[in-house]
């Protein structure tokens, strides 16, 4: 289950180029081994058209995914001023870039957008159809091992919750937002629950950068059954991109372990 920002494989083939990318990044993690890959992809569901004026601007965001981007950096340990609301998100951002570079700035407005997006409404027509495309996805593989990156744990945890399916027998998050206060954990339909039904093993991986997984205690403090939060590195420049997490020997021992 994808994160954020994938929507252009919308043009290139969707699903499958996708699926085939991750099979190649799983297979560099761990050459030896052999394993099926399918993708769910939901980004369609979450896509707002393109953004007028400056990708990075936070001016260019609704009000609440404006709010987001200030209570996400408040996270971080930066106490935004108070002020007008777009002023505050850009002070957030300024201080995001000097901290992590302008990359940063430029992930954050795309993150806050498309969480916002799934999470504006507990009953939007998008959020549905994300579920049902990732419930769909499941159904028809039938994965032993489900794996969940960013924003799409929190798709993931809500599918399992709210769809019939087969069994799972191991759930892995990466660089999960769930348990991220303010923005993402008093949202989730339904709340913080613990571990789905059917899903015999949750293990969650953060990269110990990882500007998205919020906070950095993890996820078992906040949803019971969740066997373990694991620490690992995957790049000092790729903090959180999902192909630097398969790439890593550990994240693909963990997958393919089943």
């Amino acid at each position: 289950m994808h994160g954020i920002g994938n929507y252009s494989y919308h043009r290139k083939g969707g699903a499958p180029v996708l699926a085939a990318e991750w099979a190649a990044d799983l297979q560099q993690g761990l050459p030896e081994a052999k394993f099926d890959l399918d993708v769910a992809f939901y980004a369609p569901h979450l896509h707002r058209g393109t953004p007028q004026g400056h990708a990075d601007d936070p001016a260019t965001l609704e009000p609440e995914a404006q709010e987001f981007i200030v209570d996400w950096v408040e996270q971080l340990h930066f106490s935004v001023p108070q002020g007008p609301r777009t002023v505050r998100a850009r002070q957030a951002l300024d201080w995001l870039t000097r901290k992590f570079g302008p990359a940063a700035r430029t992930f954050a407005v795309a993150f806050c957008r498309e969480v916002h997006t799934y999470l504006a409404k507990p009953d939007s027509p998008r959020r549905a159809a994300a579920r049902a495309t990732v419930a769909e996805a499941i159904e028809k593989h039938r994965p032993d091992v489900v794996v969940a990156h960013s924003l799409g744990s929190v798709v993931t945890y809500e599918t399992l919750w709210a769809h019939p399916g087969p069994d799972v027998e191991l759930l892995v998050t990466l660089g999960s937002p769930l348990a991220m206060p303010g923005v993402v954990l008093p949202r989730l339909v339904p709340g913080a629950d613990g571990r789905p039904p059917r899903v015999h093993q949750w293990l969650n991986l953060a990269d110990i950068g990882d500007l998205v997984a919020i906070p950095r205690t993890g996820l078992r403090p906040h949803f019971p059954g969740v066997a373990e939060d694991v620490n690992v590195i995957i790049g000092k420049w790729e903090f959180h991109r999902v192909c630097a997490y398969l790439r890593n020997p550990q994240v693909a021992r963990t997958i393919l372990a089943k």
